[in-house]
């Protein structure tokens, strides 16, 4: 399956940071993690918000990060 919106939410947003929340049980933490997966929204997310990510496999927190092509989804430090 590919991104599909009614599975990301918004947990809280303040001073241009926003903790986001995506749910797939049918998708895996390597597919949702993949790059360009979060493309579809990819005006709504800015550098250094955070994406809590519960797949079908495994939960995971990670940082997105943005490219002129791409969203993608790193690793926290």
């Amino acid at each position: 399956m590919a991104f599909q919106n009614k599975n990301l939410s918004v947990i809280a947003y303040a001073n241009g940071f926003t903790l986001w929340h995506y749910c797939s049980a049918s998708e895996t933490l390597s597919t949702i993690s993949s790059n360009g997966y979060f493309n579809g929204v990819k005006t709504l997310m800015n550098i250094g918000d955070i994406v809590i990510i519960n797949a079908s496999d495994n939960t995971a927190i990670k940082r997105i990060n943005l490219t002129e092509l791409n969203v993608t989804t790193v690793a926290l430090a």
